[in-house]
């Protein structure tokens, strides 16, 4: 692979790939069609990547095609912004920080991450939801800078991602106040009691199926949800019980909308925050990286 970049290049191929094909990519950049063909072909070569897939006589981004055309658009961003900016036209934009989060992931703790953010620099913030593995893919494409998840990459998957943990609690179970006289001969009366759990998308699930089994318990499983806001709503309306962690149900049980049942003992909550190495930090990531704590 070349180790410099031809600018021209990148250009033809942003502009192929927003035109949809070469023949209007042509027309728009007013050169022939084989010209521009040939052009793509040499930065595919220099590259060593293929761009496109020829689909019906269409071309179809491959998913690194997809990540040029992400930097392509970012780069010819911040040159148009350069010139203005030298020429006293604009102010700069602000950074851009893109988030990843997990449903389960409380939003108390992505509200804090965004003061953070705000405090080390001037920038805006894009929140991606999502299930882990579709998270991780963003996450190593950089189309996310960080990725908050209670579900750490393991083998393969975790090459060129660094974490830290940001904090780890005890789980407790809560549920409407019908469900007070439970904390009488708890944990063991939590046998065929409703319950509504995490999806396997979350290590918890993993962890309250290995505490059950160990104690003897049968999990009455109602509901599977990965959005911690509608377990909450499920439960304070009294269709089961749920397990937390207490800084994610404070307000619900300050309002006397959920009361605490008990305490799981040896299982946790784990927050970590997670970032892809790259050659480019975004200084705003790096800091969060860093310093951001719960």
């Amino acid at each position: 692979m070349n180790s410099w970049l031809n600018y021209h290049h990148l250009f033809y191929f942003k502009t192929i790939a927003e035109e949809g094909s070469v023949s209007k990519a042509a027309e728009k950049l007013r050169l022939g069609q084989p010209t521009l063909s040939a052009q793509l072909k040499q930065f595919e070569d220099a590259l060593e990547v293929q761009l496109f897939e020829r689909q019906h006589k269409k071309l179809i981004l491959t998913e690194q095609g997809q990540i040029a055309l992400d930097y392509a658009r970012n780069i010819f961003r911040m040159g148009s912004e350069m010139i203005e900016v030298l020429n006293d036209r604009v102010t700069p934009h602000k950074l851009a920080l893109q988030v990843g989060a997990l449903d389960s992931v409380a939003k108390q703790v992505i509200v804090q991450l965004a003061k953070q953010a705000y405090k080390f620099g001037d920038c805006s913030i894009t929140l991606v939801e999502g299930k882990s593995d579709e998270l991780l893919r963003d996450l190593l494409a950089h189309k996310i800078d960080l990725l908050v998840t209670n579900f750490l990459p393991s083998g393969t998957d975790a090459k060129g991602l660094n974490h830290r943990l940001l904090t780890k609690k005890n789980i407790n179970i809560y549920g409407a106040p019908v469900f007070k006289s439970m904390r009488k001969g708890f944990p063991k009366n939590l046998s065929g009691q409703p319950m509504i759990l995490p999806t396997y998308d979350s290590k918890l699930r993993y962890d309250l199926d290995h505490w059950s089994k160990n104690q003897g318990i049968l999990l009455n499983v109602v509901a599977e949800s990965q959005d911690i806001a509608v377990k909450k709503l499920m439960a304070i309306s009294g269709l089961g019980l749920i397990p937390a962690a207490t800084h994610t149900i404070t307000r619900q049980v300050l309002a006397g909308e959920l009361i605490e049942i008990g305490q799981l003992q040896g299982v946790y909550e784990e927050l970590y925050l997670v970032t892809a190495s790259r050659k480019v930090e975004n200084p705003i990531a790096a800091k969060l990286m860093k310093a951001f704590q719960i």
